[in-house]
């Protein structure tokens, strides 16, 4: 039965979160565009420029584990704001860089600073969402983060007339901004039955959070997540459109701002029904209602197919954002710090999302489209079973306020 309880103001840390969130979004999108541009200026070519973009992920991942660490040992705002000062010095040095490997360099830096403050601003949000409102300001966070990443690409061509390296010095200097805002307002929000600051229990290590059935279940749908929602969509997507559709890129450019779109619009309530119905049924509706369209992208014959099924998939994923990181919240706890277990958490997105392109470009070449885009669909059904067998009840929380208490999926 859904729960029944009055609505739970959004706490002010939350909108600073929030807030900061939207300007590294909008940051990023702006040197997006032209980063692979610059790489190229230097005189290499495509696959030297892809590089340059993969550096930024593959640090990520490498470092997730000790930025984790990190966590667990400083807090979440000394380590959220080092790592916004990290990308800002790489964003800035990108803009200087004399050479490609220097660029290849200074970007791989920047992969280092944004894990940090990926892992941080999720256990900061684990530490300040009130449990009973934990999918509703996860889902706050992604449609900020979401609307930033929209805003970012377009503000960044117009930057681009200015020159290659503008774009990476406004990002800069955006950080630097939002760095000192976090610094100086985090935490001095009036926040009643919340902790702001590390204490209460140990750290949650990884082989606890490991032992928790719905924790394993966030963590394989985060990886099929990654691999068809990220992956899949950024680079995929645009060459089914020339090749198989015989589109030019503004058909790729539509079909991925359509799924955006559809995202979007389902975070405007996903959040709430995870809240409200439990954690489990809204991730299973968000795979399975991502994996079908997803597994027809292959086989649609015409633009308006194309773009119908990009906006369905879009918003099949806005069902499990929202709910896959509340999960992990819950897991985790209000009154303790959980480093390794989000840490892995982003892991499982990460390596899904470049294993998923590789999968699916080999069998684009080699057996269609169709099953490149059928399989990305199946990895999301594969994710289904994780969430069976679980029966939902309520338990108090400890930092819930009187007369609340979280949702736990056991």
């Amino acid at each position: 039965m859904p729960r029944t309880t009055p609505r739970t103001p959004v706490p002010r840390d939350v909108w600073v979160l929030v807030a900061a969130a939207f300007v590294i979004a909008v940051g990023f999108g702006l040197v997006a565009p032209v980063l692979p541009q610059l790489a190229t200026s230097f005189g290499v070519g495509a696959t030297a420029a892809s590089v340059i973009v993969s550096a930024f992920a593959l640090s990520r991942l490498l470092l997730a584990p000790a930025a984790g660490s990190l966590v667990d040992r400083l807090g979440e705002r000394p380590v959220y704001v080092t790592g916004l000062l990290l990308v800002a010095a790489s964003s800035a040095a990108c803009a200087f860089a004399p050479d490609y490997w220097t660029l290849l360099a200074v970007r791989g830096l920047g992969g280092i600073g944004s894990t940090m403050f990926t892992i941080s601003a999720s256990g900061l949000i684990v530490r300040l969402a009130p449990p009973e409102a934990r999918g509703r300001v996860s889902g706050l966070y992604a449609a900020s983060f979401l609307m930033g990443s929209i805003a970012g690409p377009v503000l960044g061509g117009l930057l681009a007339v200015f020159g290659l390296r503008v774009p990476f010095l406004v990002y800069a200097a955006a950080l630097v901004v939002a760095a000192a805002v976090v610094q100086a307002l985090l935490g001095r929000g009036s926040m009643p039955h919340r902790r702001t600051t590390s204490g209460g229990r140990p750290a949650l290590q990884l082989s606890e959070a490991l032992r928790e059935a719905p924790y394993r279940a966030a963590v394989g749908s985060n990886f099929a997540n990654g691999w068809a929602a990220f992956g899949i969509r950024m680079a995929l997507v645009p060459l089914f459109a020339s090749a198989a559709l015989g589109a030019g890129p503004q058909a790729a450019g539509i079909a991925l701002a359509l799924y955006a779109a559809g995202t979007a619009a389902a975070l405007t309530f996903t959040g709430r029904l995870s809240d409200r119905f439990g954690r489990r049924p809204v991730a299973l509706v968000g795979l399975v209602w991502t994996a079908v369209p997803t597994a027809f992208l292959g086989v649609s014959g015409s633009e308006p197919v194309f773009f119908a099924l990009s906006v369905a998939a879009g918003f099949g994923a806005g069902f499990l954002g929202p709910s896959l990181q509340a999960t992990v919240a819950d897991t985790i706890g209000s009154d303790r710090s959980g480093g390794r277990p989000l840490a892995v958490f982003q892991m499982a997105s990460d390596v899904g999302s470049i294993l998923g392109p590789l999968v699916a470009g080999a069998l684009a070449d080699r057996v269609g489209y169709g099953w490149a885009f059928a399989v990305s669909g199946a990895s999301l059904l594969a994710a289904v079973p994780l969430w069976a067998g679980r029966r939902h009840r309520l338990r108090p929380d400890t930092d819930a306020a009187p007369g609340h208490a979280a949702v736990r999926e056991e």
